[in-house]
């Protein structure tokens, strides 16, 4: 029976808005990022039968299937097709799930799983343009204005009873693991330097603060209710980067000499209320654990998108996950937030986590626009 591998998974810096990565075009980032998945892999560009490329602000600099364009950008051959999605912040998990369905299914030998997100230049909601995406139908059923993420997150806490002390203090562990994980080498194997038109080389995450104290995140004002707990400190920072996976069959790896790191054994979607939208996480997990006949306790590593800190915490409380193994080299509200590169990063993460800690069994999830959410199991190969 055909599998679905993941051979090597890389991801650039994760570039604060207006910093490092702002003068670097988004095809360009994504062709950087590719150019460094097959130098470390040492794959033959040739044989990709696919590139799926997660991308939210579909315009500007990053319309025109940026996926084909990033391919071209990166001297890989014609022949290499490409093709955008859009999950809304889980785009490129979704292009996981894509590549790996395509593989089991006998559409792929080889494709690599990834996406982008340029939000210095392409700001979060750009695409909106002078439309609205709320038509007739949905107004009648849901209200006529789009839903509020940031209210959405305000809701969560207040259903979960979190308060903004609790909120903070995730915040700023967030912190704390990523600057020991930055310390400590952690992201060195999964980082490809990132070149700028300047000639300057980006090396780091840049979102990372040090030295963040309790009394700081607390003088943060709310961000979306003036009487709210939810502060730009205890949200996912808006980001510019890029991730990719090489991934193929178990077959194919062996004819090719290249070693498996991991297995992708479960992959669901789920939906849930599109106006507090980001509970998705929770059912998403839940169905995953039933269609793989893991329990949450055999799971080793969890990678649970930090939208906002409400998120995670209210995951953990209603999985009954252990929170040691959640997110432990920080997440987004430290590192950062590409919104259609988040989902490839999440996972590059977690792969390289498994490997250095030998740990069989990983998942990641992240909420969604739309109140939806992936949630993707790994097996360390």
């Amino acid at each position: 029976m055909r599998d679905a591998v993941i051979v090597a998974a890389v991801r650039t810096p994760l570039g604060k808005r207006n910093g490092g990565l702002a003068d670097v075009h988004p095809a360009d980032l994504s062709a950087q990022v590719l150019t460094g998945l097959a130098e470390r892999s040492a794959i033959d560009p040739a044989l990709v039968d696919d590139v799926i490329w997660g991308c939210v602000g579909q315009i500007g600099d990053q319309t025109l299937d940026i996926a084909r364009t990033a391919v071209l950008s990166a001297g890989w051959p014609e022949s290499v097709p490409g093709v955008t999605v859009d999950r809304q912040c889980g785009s490129s998990q979704q292009s996981v799930h894509f590549a790996a369905a395509g593989l089991v299914a006998g559409h792929y030998d080889v494709v690599v799983a990834g996406g982008v997100e340029s939000m210095s230049r392409v700001p979060m909601g750009s695409s909106f343009a002078d439309g609205n995406p709320i038509g007739p139908a949905f107004a009648v059923r849901y209200g006529p204005e789009a839903p509020n993420q940031g209210i959405g997150a305000e809701l969560i806490a207040e259903r979960w009873g979190l308060s903004r002390a609790q909120l903070d203090e995730f915040s700023l562990e967030s912190h704390e693991k990523a600057a020991r994980a930055q310390d400590e080498g952690r992201f060195d194997d999964q980082i490809i330097p990132v070149t700028t038109p300047s000639g300057s080389v980006v090396t780091r995450d840049e979102g990372v603060r040090r030295g963040t104290t309790p009394e700081r995140m607390a003088g943060l004002t709310p961000a979306f209710h003036p009487d709210g707990v939810v502060t730009a400190g205890n949200s996912s920072q808006i980001s510019d980067g890029s991730a990719a996976l090489l991934m193929t069959t178990s077959e194919r790896a062996s004819e090719l000499g290249l070693r498996p790191l991991a297995r992708v054994h479960t992959a669901v979607v789920a939906g849930a209320d599109p106006i507090i939208m980001l509970t998705a996480p929770i059912p998403a997990t839940q169905k995953a654990l039933a269609r793989s006949g893991l329990a949450i306790d055999e799971i080793g590593a969890f990678e649970v998108n930090e939208a906002f800190a409400p998120v995670p915490l209210a995951w953990l409380a209603d999985t009954g996950a252990d929170p040691k193994s959640l997110n432990v080299h920080g997440g987004a509200i430290a590192l950062g937030h590409p919104l259609g590169g988040s989902g490839a990063r999440l996972m590059t993460t977690l792969v390289h986590h498994m490997r250095d800690a030998g740990i069989r069994y990983g998942l990641q999830t992240m909420c969604e626009g739309g109140g939806q959410a992936n949630t993707t199991i790994i097996e360390l190969l």
